[in-house]
């Protein structure tokens, strides 16, 4: 079997899906600051395309089926600097 190094989103969540359910772990829950701060890089592009916070909360409502506003987003936002710690 080659080696790949590269895997997409749906295979990392099956990888750990597979590894907590070996060890007996529930699925993993984040609470909204987690969530926005994991999903900031895809907000960032969001904004730049002009798209609202509003905008943003409303698709996210919309594929979740979970409420999160867009003063959650802007509060819990993880700028690029925050997301991309050098060690430094």
């Amino acid at each position: 079997m080659e080696q790949n190094d590269s895997f997409t989103l749906d295979e990392s969540i099956t990888a750990q899906k597979a590894l907590r359910a070996a060890l007996g772990l529930p699925e993993e829950v984040f609470e909204a600051p987690e969530f926005v701060g994991m999903i900031s890089d895809e907000i960032e592009q969001h904004r730049k395309a002009g798209k609202s916070d509003e905008d943003i909360a409303a698709l996210i409502n919309e594929a979740t089926g979970k409420r999160i506003t867009a003063e959650t987003i802007a509060e819990h936002y993880a700028t690029p600097d925050q997301r991309h710690f050098h060690g430094e």
